[in-house]
């Protein structure tokens, strides 16, 4: 077993997990994943840093913007861990696109900003049977969700997939939080964990209560 396996107690090395979105939530759900030792990671995103994110994309400095998120994050997470294996892909997901060629994926996290996004990538793992955690934030309010095909609620069925916010507000500290959150229940779930699948996880007002949906 590696360093991070013996001091944490579990081996996420031969695990492949793909995280759509790298701004607050996806850096901070991918750091996490790193630590913990992920073994492979794919990072999916197809904007460019701007000024407005570098509030909470800590990843990001001045100095970055206008270049692609996915591509700086993977090589500046393959310093941090240099056993995983990382893949940038510079993709928007689209109700068109085909994602088949991550089918061999353990895991998928959703951390976009827009339900166009969530819709496919929920449709997909519903089809494949691939795990999906969901995470969304709004100010100093945020939730995440572990989709478990076949046996939990789907997105849809959560109520996770209504109408957006036409401006959200994304505040670092919350972003913090619920990306952190999103990377534990990816672990637990990887680690066949199940007892976080199906619960509504919700901060608010500095506290973290859950639901169990039906």
């Amino acid at each position: 077993m590696s360093i991070k396996s013996d001091t944490q107690g579990f081996d996420l090395s031969g695990k492949n997990a793909v995280i759509v979105g790298c701004g607050g939530l996806g850096t901070n759900a991918a750091v996490h994943l790193c630590g913990m030792g992920i073994g492979r990671l794919c990072l999916i995103d197809g904007d460019t840093v701007e000024a407005r994110n570098l509030n909470r994309q800590f990843f990001y400095t001045p100095q970055d913007i206008g270049r692609p998120k996915c591509e700086l994050l993977a090589a500046r997470l393959s310093a941090y861990a240099p056993d995983c294996v990382l893949a940038a892909v510079r993709q928007i997901i689209s109700a068109a696109d085909d994602l088949s060629a991550f089918s061999d994926a353990d895991i998928f996290i959703a951390a976009v900003d827009n339900l166009s996004a969530r819709r496919v990538l929920n449709d997909f793992c519903r089809e494949s049977g691939v795990p999906l955690v969901n995470g969304g934030i709004h100010g100093f309010f945020g939730t995440a969700y572990a989709y478990l095909p076949e046996q939990t609620p789907d997105l849809a069925q959560a109520g996770l997939l209504t109408a957006e916010n036409p401006s959200p507000v994304s505040v670092s500290s919350t972003v913090g939080v619920i990306g952190a959150l999103q990377a534990q229940l990816a672990a637990q779930l990887l680690c066949g964990d199940t007892q976080c699948a199906g619960r509504l996880y919700i901060f608010d007002n500095n506290e973290i209560h859950s639901l169990q949906i039906q």
